[in-house]
C-alpha cells in the first residue's frame, strides 16, 4: 500500500491570539483530489499554507514523506496556486510558458497545448497584465499544470473562470490526478467540488 502524500494530525494555528485552525486532521493518499471547503475565515487557506510550508503550525505536517519547507527540493515536486502571481514585466504569455519550461525541465505539457487547452492561443503574444481576470487565472492554472509535480495545492482554482471552463478544469486535475499526481484544493463552490472528484473517481475507476 502506498504512503500518504500529507499526513496533518491536530494542527492548529493562532494568529494575533486568535485561533484560525483548531485540531484539524488530514490524510490524502497519492491520485486523490481532495477538496476543503467552508465558509470565509474557516481557515482553508491557512490550512493549504500550512501543507505548502509557508504557515507556522502546532500538531504534525508531512508532505511527501517529510514536513514541508520553503525549499527548492519541496518546490520541485510541489505547485501551489494561490494569489496571482506577479508577472515578469516584458513577457508575453507565451514566454511566460516558456520560463516555467525552461526553469522546470519538461512536464506533463507542451507549451503549444498548454495554450490551447487553457484558451490562450490567441492571447500567447500579449502581456498578462492586458488579460482579463479569468484569462490570467487560467494562465496561472496553465504554468502549474505545465511544469512537473507530484502535488497541487489551489487555493480557489476557479476563480474568475466560466462555467465552461470550470468543466474542462475539473476534467484536467482528473487527468492529473489519474496520472499519478495529487490535489488538494480549497473553494467556495461545492459544485465544482463535486464535480471534480466525481470525474476523478471515474477516471480511477
Amino acid at each position: 500500500m502506498s504512503e500518504p502524500i500529507i499526513v496533518a494530525r491536530d494542527v492548529g494555528v493562532e494568529l494575533g491570539g486568535v485561533a484560525v485552525l483548531r485540531g484539524v486532521d488530514l490524510t490524502v493518499a497519492p491520485g486523490e483530489v481532495v477538496a476543503v471547503l467552508g465558509a470565509n475565515g474557516a481557515g482553508k487557506t491557512t490550512l493549504l499554507r500550512c501543507l505548502a510550508g509557508l504557515q507556522q503550525a502546532t500538531g504534525h505536517v508531512s508532505v511527501l514523506g517529510r514536513p514541508p519547507a520553503d525549499e527548492p527540493d519541496f518546490w520541485r515536486q510541489t505547485v501551489l496556486v494561490g494569489d496571482e502571481p506577479t508577472w515578469y514585466p516584458g513577457l508575453t504569455v507565451g514566454e511566460h510558458l516558456e520560463l516555467m519550461r525552461a526553469v522546470h525541465g519538461p512536464g506533463r505539457l507542451e507549451v503549444g497545448a498548454a495554450l490551447e487547452l487553457f484558451e490562450l492561443t490567441g492571447c500567447a503574444d500579449r502581456s498578462p497584465s492586458s488579460l482579463s481576470t479569468g484569462q490570467r487565472q487560467r494562465l496561472s492554472l496553465a504554468m502549474a499544470l505545465l511544469r512537473p509535480s507530484r502535488l497541487l495545492l489551489l487555493d480557489e482554482p476557479e476563480r474568475g473562470l466560466d462555467a465552461a471552463f470550470r468543466e474542462r478544469l475539473a476534467k484536467l486535475l482528473a487527468q492529473y490526478a489519474a496520472n499519478g499526481g495529487t490535489v488538494v484544493m480549497v473553494t467556495h463552490d461545492a459544485r465544482f467540488a463535486q464535480d471534480t472528484r466525481h470525474v476523478a473517481l471515474e477516471a480511477a475507476a
